[in-house]
């Protein structure tokens, strides 16, 4: 088997089972390998630490498969894997109201670089490392034979291909396409998303948990839903008797399936209102109008993709942040959520706090929020804890 050598001492971060192997750690690489080719990895002694797939374009220049020596990377290897991250979820896919979830989520199951997700009768996949590339045919039959489904669908689009010398990809890896739009249940509410043109694969299973605490805390309450994407916190507001939700975005197609999304759960069209515009913008407006909410939620998208943004990110938490602490009725919530890695939650903290001082307002944290658990953090790889939230009733 062909060989990546570490520099001296830096295989700490391995020892303590952290996958990733960045460039700047290799002392050298011996035989050529391919392109997500399974090597060995030495420390600066020649004693072996396990294995890995290669990524020669790429920081990240490997990723762990295993740290076992004797464990051999085979078919086998990722039916095993696959098996053990279905079997974690196994409660989740068995609740009638609950028919999306996430099935693998990469390093924290074991399975660098590979996310699968579930909506009804359909999978969802996106390979975004060389590795696991390299065994997607493997990976999809295992797939089809351990869940049982109509079609498996590749939406591996993200720029982390690129950084992995990858192309993009979609498109049906096995069995039927899916319709345009498909349907799940999520605790009462129905929810409708594309497949092929949905955000990431679709839909944020990520924020399964947040939505019902959205639905518990809006009973009464006027609710503004900012970066509304197709009215996910806005129905569970409605659900949990929200006066009224007005749901904001920038993006038209995305609020044409919301109203579709608020027609299927059967809400009076007199309870909501979805407008097409840039979040930033009619914040300001709102305040100049003396608009005013009981209940905020800005759910934004990634704002930083590296460390080498945050500075820009941190401005822009600050800025929605500021103009919705503004708008807030006495005693309000602010639900407010960052799902950039490189702002971390002690700096999301200092920012919503810095942010709710200059609107002129004083707060408190009434919930700390993340990812739901089908997305795990993986204890030695807290890279996987990437969203972060607060609930702040403000006076």
């Amino acid at each position: 088997m062909k060989t990546l050598q570490l520099n001296k001492g830096r295989e700490s971060s391995l020892l303590r089972r952290h996958p990733w192997i960045f460039s700047g750690a290799i002392d050298r690489v011996t035989g050529n390998p391919s392109s997500g080719e399974t090597i060995r990895v030495q420390d600066a002694s020649g004693k072996s630490l396990g294995v890995a797939g290669y990524s020669p374009t790429s920081q990240i220049r490997a990723r762990m498969w295993t740290f076992t020596n004797d464990e051999v990377v085979d078919e086998s290897f990722f039916l095993r894997r696959l098996r053990a991250s279905v079997a974690r979820r196994e409660t989740m896919l068995n609740d009638p109201q609950r028919t999306g979830c996430r099935l693998v989520y990469g390093e924290s199951d074991d399975l660098p670089g590979l996310i699968v997700d579930r909506y009804g009768d359909y999978l969802v996949c996106q390979f975004l490392f060389a590795g696991v590339e390299k065994w997607k045919s493997v990976i999809v039959e295992h797939l089809r034979a351990l869940v049982p489904c109509k079609g498996i669908y590749e939406r591996s689009e993200a720029a982390v291909r690129a950084r992995e010398g990858l192309e993009p990809a979609q498109g049906v890896l096995w069995g039927e396409e899916p319709p345009e739009l498909v349907e799940i249940n999520e605790q009462g509410r129905r929810y409708a998303l594309s497949i092929a043109h949905g955000h990431k694969t679709g839909f944020y299973l990520d924020q399964y948990d947040n939505r019902e605490l959205v639905r518990q805390l809006s009973t009464g309450r006027s609710v503004l839903n900012c970066f509304a994407y197709t009215g996910g916190f806005g129905i569970a507001a409605l659900q949990g008797g929200a006066t009224h939700v007005l749901n904001i975005d920038s993006s038209a197609p995305s609020l044409e399936l919301a109203a579709e999304n608020f027609r299927r759960n059967g809400f009076d069209a007199q309870r909501y209102t979805n407008t097409n515009a840039n979040v930033f913008e009619i914040l300001r407006e709102f305040k100049q109008g003396q608009r005013s909410f009981d209940l905020i939620v800005l759910d934004p998208p990634k704002f930083a993709e590296t460390k080498a943004q945050f500075k820009r990110a941190a401005r822009a938490y600050k800025d929605i942040a500021l103009q919705a602490a503004a708008l807030m009725n006495p005693g309000g919530l602010l639900v407010t959520f960052s799902c950039s890695g490189a702002i971390d939650l002690p700096l999301f903290q200092k920012i919503t706090a810095d942010a709710v001082l200059d609107a002129g307002r004083q707060g408190q944290i009434q919930h700390y929020m993340h990812q739901s658990a089908d997305h795990p953090v993986g204890l030695p790889f807290p890279e996987s804890l990437y969203l972060k939230g607060l609930v702040c009733r403000l006076d």
